[in-house]
């Protein structure tokens, strides 16, 4: 509907996307069916989501799934920032800087001009790493870094 096309075309985009990354759908089927058997899926953590729903009927069903097939990915990705900002007070102690908060997988801290940089490799570092060594990611995390009088000035 967003799009304005037809049903038919909309669906053409989704089948052919599953035939490019079959792997997706496999991920799909088989979390839904692990949830079903054991009332959750873990992130790669090994953190467990509790999915009571997932033998929902009717229309909580379609959202219990899309829960159980998400939660494994952005689970862990809570996971890896978490386990950055248990090890960022240790990394950043000898800097003018404070980490002040967290909104999903950013974290926003106060740094005296001039420390910038000194504080961007640190945190890079940390995030970077995170997952280490309890995870070993096949994907290298790529950390972005932006400085500015307000946090929207920093994007």
């Amino acid at each position: 509907r967003n799009l304005r096309i037809p049903r038919a075309e909309a669906q053409g985009f989704i089948d052919r996307y599953f035939e490019r990354f079959p792997g997706i759908r496999t991920y799909m089927n088989d979390t839904k069916a692990f949830a079903k058997e054991h009332g959750f899926v873990q992130t790669l953590f090994g953190r467990k989501i509790h999915t009571p729903e997932i033998s929902a009927k009717g229309p909580r069903a379609g959202f219990a799934q899309r829960a159980a097939i998400n939660a494994p990915i952005q689970g862990t990705a809570a996971d890896v920032i978490r386990r950055a900002m248990i090890r960022m007070p240790h990394a950043i102690k000898d800097l003018p800087a404070t980490m002040l908060l967290q909104v999903h997988d950013e974290l926003l801290f106060e740094v005296e001009k001039g420390a910038e940089d000194d504080l961007i490799a640190a945190a890079r570092k940390v995030m970077e790493n995170a997952a280490d060594p309890v995870v070993k990611l096949d994907v290298k995390l790529d950390v972005d870094a932006g400085v500015g009088a307000s946090w929207a000035e920093a994007h």
